[in-house]
Parts: C-alpha cells; structure tokens; sequence
C-alpha cells in the first residue's frame, strides 16, 4: 500500500506515484514564470574537490526553471575563488559566488561586527544567513530551495520536489522541509535524528507533559535534514543559528513565525547518503558529540521561551527518561533492519546513546549557566534597520569580486 498516511500537525506531501522528473520540471517551468525560483548552495572548497559536488553540478546544470543559484563558498583563498569560479562557470543559470574569506566580504562582516550584528561563529549557519542576505539584495527569486552540497545519491529529481510545493502558485505553503529515508551500503545511517533526536522529543514530552512545539517538532519524519525550501518573505524575519542547531533552529523559527498549514514536508528521494561525521566520543568540540550538545542546548533554549522552567534535577530525570526510550528505539530499529535485509551495529548504537545521553547533562549545564548566550544571528531586518544600505553593500562586494577575477 502506498504512504499516505498523515502523521503528527504538519502536511506530508508523499511521492505515491514515482512521477518521471520532467513532469516535474515542465510545470516548474510554467510556476517560474509567476514565481521565479533560486536555489542556494553552502559549499565549503574542499567539496570541489570530492565526488558529490561535480555530480550535483552536472545535474542542475540541466535543470530549465531556475532564476539564480547562490553559491556561499567558506574556506578558500584567492587561487581557491578562483578555482571556484571555473568550477562552477559550468552552469547555464545566472549564478554568483559569495567568497567568505575574500577582503571585501570580510570588509562587510567587520562592519557589521562592529554594531554587534555579525554571525559570531564560522559554519554552515554564517554561510546560509549571508546567502539568504544576497537572495534579498538581489530580488530575482520569489521561491528558495536550499541543500547541502555533500550529497552522494543526487539527482535533479531531489531539487523539482523539494522546490515544488514553495512554487506551485495554488499552494499556500512559506516552507518546505525535505525528508527521505537515510538507508545507504546495506546500512540505517541517521544516527543523531533516529538516537538523540526523535527519543529526546519523546521523554521531553513525557518529563514536561503535553508540549504543542514538542508535537511539531515530532510531526517532521527527518527534522535534521539539511534540505528544505521557502518563500522570499521568510527571509526577512528568520532568525538562524550560528551552530549546529541550524536545521532544528529553523523549524523553530517557522514553528515561531507561521500557522502548521503554511508549512510542510515532502518525500525528496528514494535513498540518500552524504558524508558522514565522526562520532567524536573524546571530545565534544568536534564531530557527532558537539552536534547533539548544540541540537540539544536549540531545543532547551526554544522551550525556555515558552516559560518551561528547567533544573538540574530535570535534566538528571530527562537523560534517565531519554537513555531508556533511546534503548528501546535500537530494538525498533534492529527489527526494521533484519526485515529489509540490512545491517545495524547495536554496540554502536548504544555507545551513541550512551554519549548522547552524557550530552544532554552537558547541554543542561551549559544552558544553566550561561541563560543569556545568543546563538542566534539577528534578522535580516534588523540588519537592514541598523545599517539601511547593507544589502545594497552585499550586492557590490560579490559582483566586483566577480567581475576582478572570473577574467584572471
């Protein structure tokens, strides 16, 4: 039988029927004509270098409904951006590289640090803010689709339906998130959505009591994907974190900003894999490790502002109340495996949840005692409101580096 099912508060659009992607793409190019779509690329340099990028570029160089492609390149130098340029000089649609590391956009940053308003942390999360900060300057995109650049199973296919539901113009949807099933090699990969995630949602909702932000965030089948899509307006006023609590940090903000019918979630791909972070037991700077205490700190931080209150005790309960739930998800999903003929290390499996359960102490001490840290980085009105002309500046310091070095 075909998955219909509607789960949870927020809409599931399925893929029931296997549609061929140029469909998909011959209606895409009808919306585009009302809804002119961009589609955003947070790329580190050494991703031109690996197997994933080349392949995705090759893909969406066939794609006929884009207006833009923003690509936010972070750790380069100059023989780099310019590497960078040729690379991605392989593209028909209009496309501009914001060059992080470059002498102007540093210019740009220093300025806005200046008044305070300036990502504090490098990453993922600078990248996209400053990307989404080009898509406004620039105004040629009224839908955005943003996903990672490390996909190892890409096709264009990904792109159509993820894009889809913010571009259909009888669709009243502001965002899409993606989702698919993370099965790859014979193996369940996943492992901090399926272990820390989704088992951390549940014993919060049976520490605190019924939560409606708890029922959100469990109504999403894949809230860590790094795939979703949005109209121009969300833009404005969404607030991104600057960790690894970015892709929790925006469901967040889309929980925070719009009702659950502006919102949904869309089946993007059969199967899918990408690169995969270390587990990073021994230090939790790094790896797997500091990416549960930062989606943890994201999830205590957005129920404190709905006036839970939380203690050392509470957080004592919750990892005892998470460990055991977490427990018995690895059965669940050891099951699942040998049904589908598939591989799952539970020796791993629980040393994940026995570190991510050591996790969640550290992500309640930190919150306890630092209440007024930040993460976030400030809207893009507000940016706007300090410094009227920074879009404009933006738009500048990425078309002279463009125009001084794709000639070179």
């Amino acid at each position: 039988m075909a998955d219909f099912y509607q789960n949870g508060i927020v809409t599931t659009l399925h893929n029931l029927s296997e549609r061929p992607v140029e469909e998909l793409e011959k209606e895409l190019v009808e919306f585009s004509k009302r809804r002119p779509m961009a589609l955003i690329l947070p790329s580190l340099f050494s991703e031109l270098e690996g197997t994933a990028l080349p392949n995705i570029i090759d893909h969406i160089s066939k794609v006929p409904y884009l207006s833009q492609i923003v690509i936010g390149l972070d750790r380069a130098n100059l023989e780099q951006y310019q590497h960078a340029l040729k690379f991605f000089g392989e593209l028909p649609q209009n496309h501009r590289i914001l060059w992080n590391e470059g002498p102007r956009l540093q210019a740009l940053d220093a300025k806005l640090e200046a008044l305070g308003l300036a990502p504090k942390e490098l990453g993922k999360g600078r990248n996209v803010w400053y990307c989404m900060g080009y898509v406004l300057a620039t105004g040629k995109a009224e839908s955005v689709a943003l996903h990672d650049c490390d996909i190892l199973t890409y096709d264009r296919g990904l792109l159509a339906r993820l894009i889809y539901p913010v571009a259909n113009p009888l669709f009243n949807y502001e965002f899409c998130k993606g989702y698919y099933a993370r099965v790859a090699d014979g193996k369940i990969n996943g492992r901090v959505s399926r272990l820390l995630v989704t088992p951390l949602i549940r014993a919060l909702q049976k520490v605190l009591g019924y939560n409606e932000y708890l029922e959100y965030m469990d109504s999403f089948r894949y809230p860590l994907a790094g795939e979703f899509s949005f109209r121009r307006d969300v833009l404005n006023d969404i607030r991104i974190p600057s960790d690894w609590g970015l892709e929790i940090g925006v469901l967040s903000e889309m929980h925070r900003n719009y009702s659950h019918n502006r919102l949904c979630q869309a089946d993007i791909a059969k199967t899918y894999d990408h690169k995969h972070q270390d587990l990073s037991a021994e230090n939790d700077q790094g790896g797997l490790s500091k990416m549960s205490i930062d989606i943890t700190k994201a999830l205590f931080r957005k129920l404190a502002t709905q006036g839970e209150t939380f203690t050392t005790e509470s957080f004592r309960s919750l990892k005892a109340t998470y460990y055991r739930i977490a427990l018995d998800f690895i059965e669940t999903y050891n099951n699942d495996a040998i049904m589908n003929g598939l591989k799952l290390d539970i020796h791993n499996e629980e040393k994940a949840v026995e570190l991510f359960a050591r996790n969640i102490m550290k992500a309640g001490e930190s919150f306890l005692h630092n209440p007024m840290e930040t993460p976030f980085i400030p809207s893009w009105n507000r940016v706007v409101s300090a410094m009227p002309d920074v879009l404009e500046q933006l738009k500048d310091a990425v078309e002279q580096d463009f125009l001084e070095f794709s000639q070179s």
